[in-house]
């Protein structure tokens, strides 16, 4: 694993190894993919200012998260269908983010269940992704699950009624390969995604399963049936982000679906300061993913004022690499690189990492 010094090393030799349906799954975006250039292009950006001087001979990148302490402030975001990254999938995922002491997020629509995911790792931080789904005692039956099972969070996605149009997978007629199944249901649920008819086998798995009816009272709904926190995935406006909160949500995830639902929406990064301010009288937690590859990238998302950052394609070429040693590669890149970027900025700690520190290019144009 050593060849890889970065995540772009890792990111080349994965779309390099896998089949093109894959392949083109795991990194398309909607449409035109517009905002998925810039949900990278939105960080270079932002320049970091360093502080001189400052005496730095150690420092401390862990942090705290809903109480619990974390090593970093880097997270893996759920992604779907892992097994097609590598055979053993979310498992190998999720043991290497126990190793390294973050965050695993497993999605809904994986090929390992609940169960196998946290019997993996038991001692994995392990939240929760959720749809709800038109039946709502399908999405009740996985909520209890994933409190039994010993998961500290529900990650509720709130920006899907539907799957954007990713064309990559309406060409390849994209659907999970027949070895596979989707691991957290039973009979037709299962497998319905093989049955893909015309384009994409996942599209016509959400418009028959998913509601579109979705309001932000579904999450009154789920409180009454977990005492587990409600993160809300999803979320680019400040204005939906009050509706969260007041709601009863005790998390925000600012994410735009690694820009695979609508182009044209802002990179997260660009809209994070809307929602800090939004919240900012608010007893909530922030996180953001989408675009985050390197250490710098996490650093300048701490200063404009998320908790920690979350990775989903990181994780992704990863595991196609090397499995859970991909995996763990993948996060001591992060590890490494922040580090040095905590000590050369001058910030020992996370708590230190304040909105000074970053200005975005637009600040030095009169030079």
């Amino acid at each position: 694993m050593e060849k890889y010094i970065s995540i772009k090393d890792l990111e080349d030799a994965a779309l390099q190894t896998l089949p093109r349906a894959v392949r083109d799954y795991y990194k398309s975006g909607a449409t035109e993919e517009y905002t998925l250039a810039e949900n990278r292009r939105a960080f270079q950006r932002l320049r970091i200012r360093p502080k001189c001087l400052v005496g730095v001979t150690d420092c401390d990148i862990s942090t705290t998260v809903f109480g619990e302490k974390v090593s970093m402030p880097v997270g893996i975001s759920p992604t779907a269908m892992q097994r097609m990254a590598h055979p053993d999938g979310e498992t190998a995922n999720v043991k290497a983010a126990e190793a390294e002491g973050v965050i695993y997020i497993l999605s809904t629509i994986a090929t390992s269940s609940i169960e196998e995911v946290a019997e993996a790792a038991p001692k994995a931080m392990k939240w929760f992704q959720l749809y709800i789904y038109n039946d709502r005692e399908v999405t009740r039956k996985l909520v209890l699950r994933a409190e039994q099972a010993g998961y500290k969070a529900l990650v509720l996605t709130v920006d899907t009624p539907m799957i954007g149009i990713r064309r990559a997978d309406v060409r390849n007629k994209f659907t999970l390969p027949a070895h596979l199944k989707l691991a957290n249901f039973d009979g037709f649920l299962s497998t319905k995604i093989h049955n893909t008819g015309e384009g994409s086998g996942l599209n016509n798995y959400v418009e028959s399963l998913f509601d579109k009816s979705l309001t932000w009272d579904e999450i009154k709904w789920l409180k009454s049936i977990t005492k587990l926190p409600i993160v809300a995935k999803g979320v680019l406006r400040g204005d939906d982000a009050v509706k969260a909160v007041k709601a009863g949500c005790g998390g925000i995830l600012v994410s735009n679906h690694g820009a695979r639902q609508l182009d044209g929406v802002p990179s997260t990064i660009e809209a994070l300061p809307e929602i800090v301010e939004a919240v900012k009288h608010y007893n909530v937690e922030l996180f953001m993913d989408g675009g985050v590859t390197t250490g710098t990238d996490v650093y300048k998302a701490l200063a404009l004022g998320a908790k920690m950052v979350f990775v989903g394609r990181p994780a992704l070429w990863g595991l196609t690499v090397g499995g859970q040693e991909g995996v763990q590669r993948m996060l001591s890149l992060f590890r490494n690189e922040l580090e040095y970027t905590f000590q050369i900025a001058g910030t020992p700690t996370v708590a230190d990492i304040t909105k000074d520190m970053v200005r975005h290019e637009s600040a030095y144009s009169r030079l």
